[in-house]
């Protein structure tokens, strides 16, 4: 089964930076586009990045462009968002995802495989 496990979240001040990381497993890694998605209180989860199999394309939600970097290792299987200049509005619970599409319809919720999610790993940015 895939199992999916964030970390690198945490508490920065404005413009700081944090790594996130995600260890993925039970998929055929370099099958499939990978996905971060956040989610704060009282909003429904938004699309961050997501990256192509080999790492040759990306896309971003406007958002964090120009801000964040996603990237991904294949062989070890792990997925990472290096994200700078953090902004409060940044604040939420933040996921990785398989997707089972391509492109930047794997901004959308509804194309992660088997709609798993794991358990997120937090970020908080204070002003």
């Amino acid at each position: 089964q895939v199992q999916l496990v964030e970390s690198g979240g945490g508490s920065v001040q404005a413009g700081g930076s944090l790594r996130l990381s995600c260890a993925a497993s039970g998929v055929p890694f370099t099958s499939y586009y990978m996905s971060w998605f956040r989610q704060s209180p009282g909003k429904e989860r938004e699309g961050v990045a997501t990256i192509s199999t080999y790492t040759d394309t990306t896309y971003y939600a406007d958002s964090v462009k120009g801000r964040f970097t996603i990237s991904r290792d294949n062989t070890e299987t792990m997925l990472f968002l290096q994200m700078n200049s953090l902004k409060p509005e940044d604040t939420a619970m933040y996921y990785c995802a398989v997707c089972s599409s391509v492109g930047s319809g794997c901004l959308t919720a509804n194309k992660v495989l088997n709609n798993y999610w794991g358990q997120g790993t937090q970020v908080t940015v204070s002003s």
